[in-house]
């Protein structure tokens, strides 16, 4: 649903009266409050944004079917920003300037969110839930910046310490996404190899929004590596593991959490099995975790065909967080309520799964959990590589 009209006549048209006449902030009416998402919906990074979506629906849904936040409902409107950066900046301005939602939530990627961030910042809009951990989203000064996940640099950290410790591997080359999000993932590498005394063994890089790995292949085959980690999405990391087994490279490929899982597995097929990614939210299928059961039942009462996977659990989790401090904000929340929320509560537990806030710190998780793909395209969780589950 978009919206046209004015903050002033969506507040008549509603017939609400505020205090002192003073208008509700924008995307609050009597019976609803909005949210507005920028993110891929169409593309090669598709699965990532109706991922997001789609867990972000499921946990709307669920409070909507329970009356909703004192009375009003949530919406979400979604804008197709293809995973570039210019298209994530108008999306953002058409969302805060026409749609008049209330915050911003669930981007996908880093370039997209460095280049709408500021959009939002400058308007005082929430900015809640990023699909990206990147650095720059938890500097505290960004008081509008609220995080749920884990970094790339404890992705990378995790990726290095496991191959390392646990494989004994110390030729190590890289694949990465030749952008602000492939950099971000390549400096959290550089870091945790000279923590170690490393040296990449080789690089290789790919443009965004596209599949063309083959001659990073080739550079990174000349260094004949123990691992490959990659950071990327789904579509280019298939591609250049099903290349990298078609010549023979014996080595064993680390993803980081950003790539997509399922949508990476379903690529990949039978060269699936065996390839590593890591995590940033629980196991999906974990149902002795009281969030996940939830986001399980949710997911299922929002769409009845869909599968359970690291995404949309995030995505439901974000979700969680904004009617979490929604329900803290007050009878006639604001934007700076919201934010005042998430930080004065500190630490939200949403059943199993606990964020933590406050002074200086936007961010909820740290936690890294390692998966591996099967070779039926399932995830198994470990807790070391080449090791017991």
């Amino acid at each position: 649903m978009i919206l046209h009209r004015s903050l002033a006549a969506a507040a008549l048209a509603a017939g609400v009266v505020f205090a002192g006449s003073a208008l509700a902030d924008p995307g609050v009416s009597a019976d609803k409050i909005v949210f507005g998402q920028s993110a891929a919906l169409d593309g090669p990074a598709a699965k990532l944004g109706q991922g997001m979506r789609l867990g972000l629906m499921a946990a709307f849904d669920e409070a909507n079917r329970n009356g909703g936040i004192g009375g009003r409902k949530l919406e979400l409107v979604s804008r197709d920003d293809g995973y570039e950066p210019e298209r994530a900046v108008e999306n953002t301005k058409a969302l805060i300037e026409q749609d008049q939602v209330f915050a911003l939530i669930g981007p996908v990627g880093t370039p997209t969110s460095k280049a709408a961030q500021p959009v939002a910042t400058d308007a005082g809009v929430p900015f809640v839930g990023a699909f990206t951990g990147a650095g720059f989203l938890r500097d505290p000064a960004l008081k509008n910046v609220i995080n749920l996940r884990g970094t790339y640099d404890a992705e990378t950290e995790s990726w290095i310490e496991h191959l390392t410790k646990d494989l004994g591997y110390s030729k190590i080359a890289i694949l990465y996404q030749d952008d602000s999000f492939g950099r971000a993932g390549l400096s959290g590498v550089q870091k945790a190899m000279d923590k170690r005394g490393l040296k990449l063994a080789a690089e290789g890089t790919y443009q965004r929004n596209t599949v063309a790995v083959k001659q990073a292949l080739l550079d990174i085959r000349k260094a004949s590596p123990q691992a490959v980690v990659i950071v990327g999405a789904y579509k280019p990391a298939a591609e250049f593991i099903h290349l990298a087994r078609k010549i023979k490279l014996d080595a064993t490929f680390v993803n980081i959490s950003f790539v997509g899982s399922l949508a990476l597995a379903k690529e990949l097929g039978a060269d699936g099995a065996g390839v590593v990614v890591t995590q940033v939210v629980p196991f999906p299928w974990d149902h002795t975790i009281p969030a996940v059961a939830a986001y399980q039942a949710a997911l299922k009462a929002y769409d009845a065909k869909a599968e359970p996977e690291f995404v949309s659990l995030e995505g439901y989790l974000v979700g969680r967080l904004a009617i979490a401090a929604l329900e803290k904000a007050g009878a006639e929340p604001t934007r700076q309520s919201f934010l005042d929320a998430v930080y004065n509560t500190g630490t939200f537990d949403l059943g199993g799964v606990t964020l933590t806030y406050g002074p200086g710190d936007n961010q909820g998780m740290d936690r890294v959990f390692l998966t591996v793909i099967q070779p039926d395209g399932s995830f198994k969780a470990v807790d070391t590589l080449g090791g017991s589950s």
